[in-house]
Protein backbone atom coordinates (compact mmCIF):
# COMPACT_ATOMS: atom_id res chain seq x y z
CA UNK A 1 0.00 0.00 0.00
CA UNK A 2 1.18 3.29 -0.94
CA UNK A 3 -0.11 6.48 1.25
CA UNK A 4 -0.27 9.94 -0.38
CA UNK A 5 -0.66 13.05 1.30
CA UNK A 6 -0.86 16.39 -0.75
CA UNK A 7 -0.90 19.85 0.96
CA UNK A 8 -0.19 23.81 -0.62
CA UNK A 9 -3.58 24.55 -1.63
CA UNK A 10 -5.16 26.99 -1.05
CA UNK A 11 -7.15 30.56 -2.60
CA UNK A 12 -5.39 32.96 -4.72
CA UNK A 13 -6.40 35.69 -7.18
CA UNK A 14 -5.94 34.95 -11.00
CA UNK A 15 -2.22 35.71 -12.02
CA UNK A 16 -0.70 34.23 -8.65
CA UNK A 17 1.31 31.06 -7.93
CA UNK A 18 0.88 28.24 -5.61
CA UNK A 19 2.95 25.44 -4.93
CA UNK A 20 1.27 21.83 -4.28
CA UNK A 21 3.37 19.29 -2.42
CA UNK A 22 2.77 15.23 -2.41
CA UNK A 23 4.50 12.77 0.45
CA UNK A 24 4.41 9.10 -0.49
CA UNK A 25 5.04 6.40 2.28
CA UNK A 26 4.54 2.82 2.33
CA UNK A 27 5.39 -0.02 -0.07
CA UNK A 28 6.82 2.95 -2.45
CA UNK A 29 9.49 0.89 -4.28
CA UNK A 30 8.44 0.08 -7.59
CA UNK A 31 6.46 3.38 -8.35
CA UNK A 32 7.38 4.27 -11.66
CA UNK A 33 5.55 7.43 -12.80
CA UNK A 34 3.67 10.02 -10.26
CA UNK A 35 1.46 12.77 -11.29
CA UNK A 36 -1.25 15.66 -10.44
CA UNK A 37 -4.90 15.37 -12.24
CA UNK A 38 -7.45 17.35 -10.68
CA UNK A 39 -11.64 17.55 -11.14
CA UNK A 40 -14.06 20.10 -10.43
CA UNK A 41 -17.95 18.97 -9.75
CA UNK A 42 -19.85 17.25 -12.62
CA UNK A 43 -16.87 16.76 -14.55
CA UNK A 44 -14.04 13.68 -14.72
CA UNK A 45 -10.98 14.15 -12.91
CA UNK A 46 -8.44 15.02 -15.83
CA UNK A 47 -4.58 14.38 -15.89
CA UNK A 48 -2.96 17.85 -15.25
CA UNK A 49 1.29 17.07 -15.26
CA UNK A 50 2.99 13.45 -15.25
CA UNK A 51 6.92 12.39 -13.90
CA UNK A 52 8.62 9.58 -14.45
CA UNK A 53 10.79 8.09 -12.20
CA UNK A 54 14.15 9.93 -14.37
CA UNK A 55 12.37 13.22 -14.26
CA UNK A 56 10.96 13.22 -17.81
CA UNK A 57 7.31 15.07 -17.44
CA UNK A 58 4.49 15.28 -19.79
CA UNK A 59 1.66 18.32 -19.33
CA UNK A 60 -1.62 18.91 -20.28
CA UNK A 61 -1.83 21.50 -23.25
CA UNK A 62 -4.24 23.59 -21.09
CA UNK A 63 -1.37 24.15 -17.80
CA UNK A 64 1.65 23.91 -20.12
CA UNK A 65 3.87 27.16 -19.57
CA UNK A 66 2.37 27.68 -16.46
CA UNK A 67 2.73 24.51 -14.48
CA UNK A 68 6.04 23.09 -13.30
CA UNK A 69 5.89 19.27 -12.19
CA UNK A 70 9.26 17.97 -10.33
CA UNK A 71 10.40 15.10 -8.40
CA UNK A 72 12.60 14.30 -5.78
CA UNK A 73 13.04 10.42 -4.74
CA UNK A 74 15.32 10.87 -1.75
CA UNK A 75 12.53 12.70 -0.09
CA UNK A 76 10.06 10.70 -2.14
CA UNK A 77 7.63 13.75 -3.02
CA UNK A 78 6.54 15.57 -5.92
CA UNK A 79 5.66 18.54 -6.34
CA UNK A 80 3.23 21.21 -8.86
CA UNK A 81 4.57 24.66 -9.35
CA UNK A 82 1.46 26.28 -10.93
CA UNK A 83 2.27 30.00 -12.07
CA UNK A 84 -0.18 33.19 -13.46
CA UNK A 85 -3.09 30.51 -12.26
CA UNK A 86 -7.11 30.84 -14.10
CA UNK A 87 -10.37 30.63 -12.39
CA UNK A 88 -10.77 27.46 -14.56
CA UNK A 89 -7.81 26.12 -12.70
CA UNK A 90 -9.93 26.07 -9.81
CA UNK A 91 -10.29 22.21 -8.65
CA UNK A 92 -9.50 19.39 -6.09
CA UNK A 93 -5.96 18.28 -7.04
CA UNK A 94 -5.25 14.71 -6.64
CA UNK A 95 -1.63 13.51 -6.26
CA UNK A 96 -0.98 9.95 -8.12
CA UNK A 97 1.28 7.27 -7.79
CA UNK A 98 1.48 4.27 -10.56
CA UNK A 99 3.16 0.92 -10.05
CA UNK A 100 2.74 -1.48 -12.82
CA UNK A 101 -0.07 -3.69 -11.07
CA UNK A 102 -1.47 -1.07 -8.98
CA UNK A 103 -2.24 2.85 -9.06
CA UNK A 104 -2.57 5.11 -5.76
CA UNK A 105 -4.44 8.79 -4.99
CA UNK A 106 -4.48 11.40 -2.33
CA UNK A 107 -7.09 12.49 -0.74
CA UNK A 108 -7.20 15.50 -2.54
CA UNK A 109 -6.56 19.66 -2.10
CA UNK A 110 -8.56 22.56 -3.24
CA UNK A 111 -7.15 24.96 -5.21
CA UNK A 112 -9.45 27.89 -5.94
CA UNK A 113 -8.68 30.68 -8.39
CA UNK A 114 -10.66 33.88 -8.16
CA UNK A 115 -11.43 36.40 -10.93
Amino acid sequence: QVNLVESGGGLVQAGGSLRLSCAASGSIFSINDMGWYRQVPGKQRELVATVTNSGSAYYADSVKGRFTISRDNAKNRIYLQMNSLKPEDTAVYYCNARKIAATYWGQGTQVTVSS
